[in-house]
């Protein structure tokens, strides 16, 4: 799988929620199916996630300005949820 590929997949034909505090907002709402994180995204968010035991988790490898620019923005995205992942196989970065 790859994860570009995948994540823009999911960008266009599912539904992804870019930002920490629209994530938070999914999350809060129970519409989350998968948060992913950047590497340096703040601890004290990335606390509260790891928090949700029921709420898969994925760390990118790489800085926000990575994120953003493997979402396909000009802007850097430190956190993100994805809500449903359309015709991705986004999903299986949580092995189920």
């Amino acid at each position: 799988m790859d994860f570009n590929v995948s994540l823009r997949r999911a960008i266009k034909t599912g539904e992804v929620t870019l930002g920490r505090n629209k994530t938070q907002t999914c999350i809060q709402k129970g519409t989350a199916q998968l948060v992913i994180l950047a590497n340096n995204c703040p601890e004290s968010f990335k606390k509260n996630v790891e928090e949700k035991k029921d709420l898969p988790l994925f760390v990118f490898g790489g800085s926000s300005m990575a994120l953003g620019r493997a979402c396909g923005k000009p802007f850097m995205v430190s956190a993100l949820a994805v809500t449903n992942p359309g015709d991705s196989d986004i999903l299986k970065l949580t092995g189920s």
